[in-house]
């Protein structure tokens, strides 16, 4: 049996410590990809914790039936789209008028994140879901609910642009 299937055995029992793990567990992976996806970090804590708020109050009919964390990704990807949905644009924040060169490492860091901001969403999302979170195509495939023929193609179209921006920026 693996970890998540007996933390999930322990917090059926009604194991504190075992919901404490669960979260200390999961709570750092779904929060960067909240972080990843919300315009600040208020926001992908405020998303994470109703992730967790969700999974928990939903638990009793929670079927184990692989990783936890595809299903809590699955969470905070609703909610995360639900968050835009439900709030207006808000206006960005004003930068103060001295602001320190960034260094190279940082503006190549910027440059892909905005890069990886300009693409349609479904490549966006098997980007961040397979580069910033570590997921594998297989469980990219499962989590969003589509076939690994097509989590491959969003990710060659997707590196592809990429590429194609990326090279757009350095002229």
């Amino acid at each position: 049996m693996d970890e998540d299937s007996h933390l999930i055995r322990a917090m059926r029992a009604g194991s504190d410590e075992a919901i404490e793990r669960f979260v200390r567990k999961y709570y750092p992976q779904i929060y960067a990809y909240c972080l990843r996806k919300l315009p600040s970090p208020a926001d992908a804590e405020d998303v994470t914790q109703e992730t967790f708020e969700r999974f928990f109050r939903g638990f009793e009919s929670y079927r184990h039936s692989g990783r936890a964390k595809n299903y809590l990704y699955v969470i905070s990807g609703s909610l995360c789209a639900d968050f835009y949905r439900r709030s207006p644009e808000e206006p960005a924040a004003e930068l103060p008028e001295s602001v320190a060169a960034p260094e190279p490492e940082t503006d190549l860091r910027l440059d892909l994140s905005a890069a990886v901001d300009t693409l349609p969403e479904p490549l966006r999302e098997v980007i961040v879901l397979h580069y910033f979170q570590d997921l594998k195509q297989r469980e990219i495939a499962r989590l969003l609910g589509i076939g690994l023929p097509l989590v491959k193609y969003r990710l060659s179209k997707a590196t592809q642009q990429l590429k194609l921006l990326l090279r757009e920026d350095e002229t």
